[in-house]
């Protein structure tokens, strides 16, 4: 819940497993990586003074809280190229067809009561590519300021895209310079009534803002990371006081 240290966060997501077919004419053969990508974020938040819990994709379905007491140990929760089933089928349930807490209800239901939400963008966040990531209509979208569109919501820019800053004096962009680098896409979202676009890209929201019963939610639309957000991105001197100030606005601050 809200508080006046620096925030707990758990940040959800933002790893993959790669698997590589390398076909040599008649003969082939295959490779297995891991990667992950919350590393300028986690670096970011950690510079101010935040404590990162990371639960990679491969174990939120096992281990991601179950009851708001588990949530209870963090103070904002970051979804992050995290797909919706990742919290709604747990081993128990897709393997032994047991009947277990809907988390998305136990996220929506603790934010609520007062805890934190970030939804970072990408192709597995919001609706995501071909519609994967399935956040549309769900417990979680409650809790977030946006409607998410059916099907895929991806928007590539390759040439880039620069932000159009809205609400100057938001504590989000406190201390984050007015020229943003450029970015290469974004999720296309819509803000719900009455809630707050600080930032946009052209005419789709790039951050909003926004309460939900005594907690707050917030929604990124572009990535934390390449490919969206690329090195010059990251390596911007923004970056970091902007990830710190929408955590410490979706705690409570």
């Amino acid at each position: 819940m809200a508080a006046k240290r620096a925030p707990r966060v758990l940040l959800a997501g933002e790893s993959w497993v790669m698997h590589v077919i390398h076909q040599k004419g008649f003969d082939s053969f295959t490779t297995t990586d891991y990667g992950e990508g919350h590393q300028f974020l986690s670096a970011a938040l950690r510079a101010g003074g935040m404590t990162v819990t990371h639960l990679p994709n491969h174990l939120v379905a096992s281990q991601f809280p179950q009851t708001a007491a588990e949530l209870d140990a963090y103070d904002v929760v970051i979804l992050s190229d995290c797909g919706c089933n990742n919290l709604l089928l747990h081993p128990d349930t897709f393997v032994r067809s047991k009947v277990m807490p809907n988390r998305t209800e136990v996220l929506r239901d603790w934010v609520a009561a007062g805890g934190g939400l970030v939804m970072v963008g990408g192709y597995l966040t919001f609706s995501g590519i071909d519609g994967k990531a399935g956040y549309g209509d769900t417990a979680v979208e409650e809790a977030l300021p946006v409607i998410m569109l059916s099907g895929d919501d991806r928007k590539e820019v390759p040439e880039g895209t620069k932000a159009r800053i809205l609400q100057a004096k938001h504590p989000i962009l406190d201390g984050v310079p007015k020229n943003w680098p450029a970015l290469l896409g974004y999720n296309r979202l819509i803000a719900k009534e009455d809630e707050q676009v600080i930032v946009a890209n052209g005419d789709d929201p790039l951050i909003v803002a926004g309460e939900f019963g005594k907690g707050r939610g917030v929604a990124y639309a572009s990535d934390c990371g390449p490919h969206w957000s690329p090195p010059a991105f990251c390596a911007w001197k923004g970056y970091a006081p902007l990830w710190q100030n929408m955590v410490k606005w979706a705690a409570g601050a």
